[in-house]
């Protein structure tokens, strides 16, 4: 029976850890991270991840602003937004929430956040520095998936690693951070031919396809980590993108939905905005 990565404690013990750090911040420098987040239009998934992103910054003593702005907000509006976050300097990290309403152009406003300001990872910026193997801010839930496989202890280096996914926001992301910690990756996708055996040939599985428990027993390799990152609803129950009842039988180490990834993108959020308050103080 695998062990579980338990994100939900994980994400609570690095929060202590941040909330720590905010204030020796505060006491030694002066300095507050600024963290401020745009939500256009109201999609209701969207809201509530603003909330928490909005409890998570000010449980770590942050200064956090929330721009609520209606669902005809134009790619204009939201420009103005961003320029006048990265014009403030009690401003350390921008996000804008996506997605973004019909008719805005989402790729014109990412580009517009300044790359020390991206917390989110996805300026072109940061994505070339990330694919160099450069210092950079890099995109939360890849990057909360390593800190969690760091701190239990599993060694990447000269593992064979598959992600089934190839999105901007986790999948390419997560193959970039794979490399650069020593593994040998393979990135599957909807036209990769015989995916479950080269799944089954893996030491490492990261799952971000979004299809409700694609990875069964049989992709699975005795002894293999499988790190899930689906979120998927079926039946009303969140579920992931493993079958986590028959992988959990083979698997050493698993993430279950939810409690597993989902906390450690939140947290790693606040992470990298305090990473981005200290070097714009030249910490």
């Amino acid at each position: 029976m695998a062990q579980i990565l338990n994100g939900k404690e994980l994400s609570a013990k690095f929060r202590t850890r941040l909330k720590e750090e905010t204030a020796e911040l505060k006491d030694k420098h002066g300095l507050v991270p600024g963290i401020a987040v745009i939500l256009a239009g109201d999609d209701p998934a969207s809201a509530v991840y603003v909330g928490s992103k909005e409890k998570a910054a000010v449980e770590a003593g942050f200064y956090s602003v929330v721009d609520r702005v209606p669902a005809s907000v134009t790619t204009g509006d939201i420009l103005s937004l961003v320029e006048k976050y990265n014009n403030d300097p009690a401003i350390h990290g921008i996000l804008v929430q996506l997605p973004l309403p019909a008719g805005v152009d989402e790729k014109k406003i990412l580009r517009a956040i300044k790359p020390e300001k991206d917390v989110d990872g996805f300026h072109p910026y940061n994505v070339g520095l990330l694919n160099i193997g450069e210092d950079c801010l890099m995109p939360c839930t890849p990057l909360g998936v390593m800190n969690m496989m760091a701190d239990y202890g599993i060694d990447l280096k000269g593992k064979n690693a598959v992600v089934i996914g190839r999105s901007n926001i986790v999948g390419k992301p997560m193959a970039a951070m794979l490399v650069k910690a020593d593994a040998t990756v393979t990135v599957c996708h909807s036209k990769t031919k015989n995916i479950k055996d080269i799944c089954a040939a893996a030491d490492v599985i990261v799952a971000a396809v979004g299809r409700a428990r694609f990875v069964t027993a049989d992709f699975v390799r005795d002894g293999a980590v499988v790190i899930d990152v689906g979120m998927n609803r079926v039946d009303g129950k969140l579920c992931g993108d493993v079958d986590f009842e028959s992988v959990s039988e083979k698997a050493s180490f698993i993430t279950p939905v939810p409690g597993g990834v989902g906390p450690m993108t939140i947290t790693t959020l606040m992470q990298n905005t305090l990473k981005a308050c200290k070097k714009a103080a030249g910490l």
